[in-house]
């Protein structure tokens, strides 16, 4: 036992009070009734922030070695890929769908000719 080390109860508080301050910070934003896009963006970059904080001091991954970081580093390119493709996926599909009203009237138009 004399191995262990004490944990270090401010350095966890601290944390915990930047979590419960970005909460309210997070819920705050959702009143301001941003578009969407930038009110995502602003959520996930909020999220990301305490997801950090949890992850540097509670998962104690802030004195790990370059290794740990490599394969965090890759988890976290994967998830920003994963994020992606929906987003782009949704893009494409609200431009088919402008593409098909645009279109709709002119088609309805020629019909009745």
């Amino acid at each position: 036992m004399s191995g262990a080390h004490k944990p270090n109860v401010k350095a966890y508080l601290a944390v915990f009070a930047a979590l419960m301050v970005l909460t309210v910070v997070t819920v705050s934003v959702s009143y301001w009734h941003l578009p969407p896009a930038p009110a995502i963006a602003l959520g996930l970059a909020i999220a990301t922030l305490k997801a950090g904080l949890v992850a540097a001091f509670f998962m104690h991954l802030k004195g790990e070695r370059l290794l740990i970081y490599g394969l965090l580093g890759i988890t976290v390119f994967f998830m920003a890929v994963l994020f992606t493709l929906p987003t782009w996926d949704s893009w494409d599909i609200r431009e088919m769908t402008q593409r098909v009203e645009v279109a709709a009237p002119h088609q309805a138009a020629a019909a009745h000719h």
